[in-house]
C-alpha cells in the first residue's frame, strides 16, 4: 500500500523538518552562492530525474527517460530513484540543504511544497513559457487554485492520485441481504449491528463491519478522518484565510460517526499483523483504502472472494457529489536546475496522454487530469481493468491539501484529539474539535 507507507516515513521526515526549518532559511541563501553547478558538457547529461523507489514507477520512468533520450540525444536526462534511506523526505531535505538536489523530483507530497516554496528551492513554474495554457488543458480550475502558493506562484505540477473509497466484501453483503451499500451514516450504522459477532462465544466481539487505523500518527488522519470530512462538506478546506476552517457540523459529525463506530465495537482497535488480512479473511465487512488494493486482492485474495468500491459513507440526508481525499504526489523543479524550461518540456512527455496512458498501464496509479474517464485514448484500458474505473470516475470529486507550511502539525493536532475522542470517548465530538480549533490557531499565530 503506496500511500500509507508514504506517511510513515513522512512522519519521521517532518520531524526533522519542523527541527531544521531555521536553519534551512538562514543557511539556504549561502549556500546558493556558494553552490556551483556543473555545465551540461562537464557532467555529463542536461538534466537530472528522481523518481520513487516504487516499482511501478520505477519502471514507468525508465520508459520515459529512454523515450527523451533517444528523440534527444544532446539533451540527455540522468535517471535514478531516490536514494536509499530512512525515508525519502530526509534524502530530499538533505539534499536541499546541501545543494545537491536532482533537477528534477517526481514523488513530493502537495501538503510540503508550501514548506520547501517559502525557503526558496523550487522553481515557480508558471514563470516557465507554456506551463499555464498545459496546465489549464490538463487540470480542473479547482485543481490549480488548490495548487497555487500563498505567494500566487504555482510550484508544482499535479501528477498523480489515489482516491480514498470504502471497499466491502460482496459476500458479506450478499448474505446480510443488503441490496445497496449502506451510504449514509444511519445505513452504515445499521448494518454494522447486524453484522458484529462473537464467533468463538469467548464474549468478545471478532467480527466488525468496518476498520481504520487506530494509530495516532498525522498521517493516519488521512485515510479516515480527512477523507470522511471532505465527503461530509462537500470538499471545504481545513485552513482559510490562515485560521482553522473545521470547527463546523461536519468535522463534529465525523468524530461522532467514529467514536459510535468503536463504541459500539463495529470496528476493531487491534493491529494485523504482517501475516494477517481481516479483510479477506472475512472478519471485516468495509475498510477505507486506495486503488492500490486492487493489485494486492488480486495477488492474494482467495477463490471466490468478490469485492467492490463505493464513496465514502455520508450523514444522513447529504445532497450533492461525494468528495474524498486523493493522496496526491506532483512534480517539482529545484531552483538549482540549470534549465528549468528544459526540464519543464521534460516533464511534459511524461504527463501528456501517452505518457499518462504508459503510467497508468505499468502502475495502475491514476493521473491526475481532468475528465480522466471520459478520454478515448484510456477507455480500453478502463474496460480491462473496471474497478480502476470506479477510481477515475470518483476523481471528479476530490481534495488534496491546503497549502498551508505547517500542515503536518495541523494533522497532528487534529490526531491528538481524534484520539481522545473517538478511540478513547473521553471528550465530546464538540469538545474535541474545539480543542483542536483553538490549537490550530495558536500554531497559526491568529490574533498574533
Amino acid at each position: 500500500m503506496p500511500g500509507r507507507a508514504t506517511y510513515v516515513q513522512l512522519s519521521v521526515s517532518f520531524m526533522m523538518v519542523r527541527k531544521n526549518r531555521l536553519f534551512l532559511f538562514l543557511v539556504l541563501p549561502l549556500l546558493a552562492l556558494a553552490a556551483c553547478r556543473e555545465e551540461r558538457g562537464s557532467r555529463g547529461y542536461a538534466l537530472e530525474y528522481w523518481s520513487s523507489n516504487n516499482g511501478g514507477e520505477i519502471l514507468f520512468s525508465r520508459w520515459a527517460v529512454e523515450r527523451w533520450n533517444q528523440a534527444h540525444p544532446e539533451e540527455p536526462v540522468k535517471y535514478q530513484p531516490v536514494p536509499e534511506g530512512q525515508s525519502s523526505e530526509e534524502i530530499i531535505l538533505a539534499a536541499v540543504v546541501a545543494g545537491t538536489t536532482p533537477d528534477i523530483y517526481s514523488n513530493i507530497w502537495q501538503g510540503s511544497v508550501e514548506f520547501y516554496s517559502q525557503a526558496g528551492v523550487l522553481v515557480a513554474l508558471d514563470t516557465l513559457r507554456g506551463f499555464m495554457d498545459f496546465i489549464r488543458q490538463r487540470c480542473s480550475p479547482a485543481t490549480i487554485r488548490e495548487v497555487t502558493s500563498g505567494d500566487g506562484h504555482i510550484y508544482q505540477l499535479p501528477w498523480k492520485i489515489n482516491p480514498i473509497m470504502a471497499i466491502y466484501n460482496k459476500g458479506i453483503f450478499e448474505e446480510m441481504g443488503l441490496d445497496t451499500v449502506p451510504q449514509t451514516y444511519g445505513e452504515y450504522l445499521a448494518a454494522a449491528e447486524q453484522f458484529k459477532k462473537d464467533t468463538d462465544g469467548d464474549g468478545y466481539v471478532d467480527q466488525w463491519f468496518g476498520n481504520t487505523s487506530v494509530r495516532l500518527a498525522w498521517y493516519q488522519r488521512l485515510f479516515n478522518f480527512y477523507p470522511l470530512y471532505l465527503a461530509a462538506s462537500g470538499g471545504m478546506p481545513l485552513i482559510e484565510n490562515g485560521r482553522a476552517n473545521f470547527n463546523n457540523e461536519y468535522a463534529i459529525g465525523v468524530f461522532r460517526f467514529l467514536q459510535k463506530c468503536y463504541r459500539q465495537n463495529y470496528f476493531s482497535k487491534q493491529v494485523e499483523s504482517a501475516g494477517q488480512d481481516l479483510f479477506i479473511a472475512g472478519k471485516y465487512a468495509t475498510k477505507f483504502t486506495g486503488p492500490w488494493e486492487i493489485q494486492y486482492l488480486e495477488r492474494y485474495k482467495r477463490e471466490g472472494f468478490g469485492y467492490g468500491f463505493y464513496p465514502m459513507p455520508v450523514p444522513d440526508g447529504h445532497q450533492g457529489p461525494i468528495y474524498t481525499y486523493c493522496d496526491p504526489k506532483s512534480f517539482v523543479i529545484f531552483s538549482t536546475c540549470p534549465e528549468p524550461q528544459l526540464a519543464f518540456e521534460f516533464i511534459k512527455t511524461m504527463v501528456e496522454e501517452q505518457g499518462d496512458l504508459e503510467f497508468l498501464e505499468t502502475t495502475n496509479q491514476l493521473p491526475r487530469r481532468q475528465g480522466m474517464d471520459t478520454i478515448p485514448g484510456f477507455q480500453a484500458f478502463f474496460a480491462q481493468n473496471p474497478k480502476l474505473r470506479v477510481f477515475a470516475e470518483q476523481a471528479k470529486y476530490i481534495r488534496g491539501v491546503d497549502n498551508c507550511e505547517v500542515l503536518t502539525e495541523v494533522f497532528d493536532i487534529i490526531s491528538q484529539e481524534y484520539e481522545a475522542c473517538v478511540l478513547y470517548q473521553v471528550k465530546t465530538p464538540e469538545e474535541a474539535i474545539a480543542d483542536a480549533e483553538r490549537a490550530v490557531n495558536v500554531l497559526l499565530r491568529v490574533n498574533d
